[in-house]
């Protein structure tokens, strides 16, 4: 597939958390344009399992859409740190758990028409108490729900489908519509279970992804 060649870049923004540039690029027809890209390091998602089989969900409210969202933990990879190493942190930050097990299942990029955030994904399981402190984790509230239960969670109250994703061990479905996963990369399921992807979003979107 031909690519737009970038013919100049412009920083208009430096942020704490992001970055905004304008890139005037060339389509492969010839025709120039701009486009607005969000720079946005590396971040970690994660589905935690408890002995009984609970996944871990943290509630937030996010001001960007003015309501409080029920998501798997998630947070930002730190400048030189391993992306498991930001796993066992955040997970200790956002839910005061520390993981004794942490598998890589893959990773996909969030927002692929305008932001670079690439999402590392990570099964956490065998966890321990071992809460850490960190800056705007304090009105985060846990919350464990049953494995069996997520499907159905989805429907009813998720809304960011970046972060409730695979869930483990859930009865075949059909694909409803068709996906191309063309954001998803580096997939691997574990051994020990399928997986499937599940994302609740607006109609004109899929709204069950098999993965395999």
């Amino acid at each position: 597939m031909a690519e737009d060649k970038v013919l100049s870049s412009k920083l208009i923004y430096d942020g704490r958390a992001v970055k905004l540039r304008i890139d005037t690029v060339e389509l492969p027809g010839g025709r120039q344009t701009t486009r607005e890209i969000v720079e946005h390091s590396g971040c970690v998602a994660i589905v935690a399992l408890d002995a009984d089989d609970n996944v871990l969900l943290v509630s937030q409210f996010r001001p960007a859409v003015e309501k409080e969202l029920l998501e798997i933990p998630a947070g930002g990879i730190e400048p030189g740190e391993d992306a498991a190493d930001a796993v066992r942190r955040e997970l200790r930050e956002e839910t005061g758990y520390l993981p004794r097990k942490v598998e890589r299942l893959g990773g996909f990029y969030s927002a692929p028409g305008f932001c670079t955030e690439y999402l590392h994904l990570y099964l956490a399981t065998d966890l321990v108490s071992s809460p850490l402190h960190a800056e705007d984790t304090d009105e985060i509230r846990l919350s464990r729900v049953p494995l069996s239960q997520i499907p159905g969670l989805c429907y009813r109250r998720c809304q960011e489908p970046r972060r409730v994703l695979p869930v483990p061990g859930v009865p075949e479905r059909t694909l409803r519509r068709p996906f191309y996963p063309s954001a998803f990369e580096s997939w691997r399921p574990p051994r020990r279970c399928r997986w499937r992807w599940y994302t609740p979003c607006p109609p004109s979107f899929p709204q069950f992804i098999t993965t395999r």
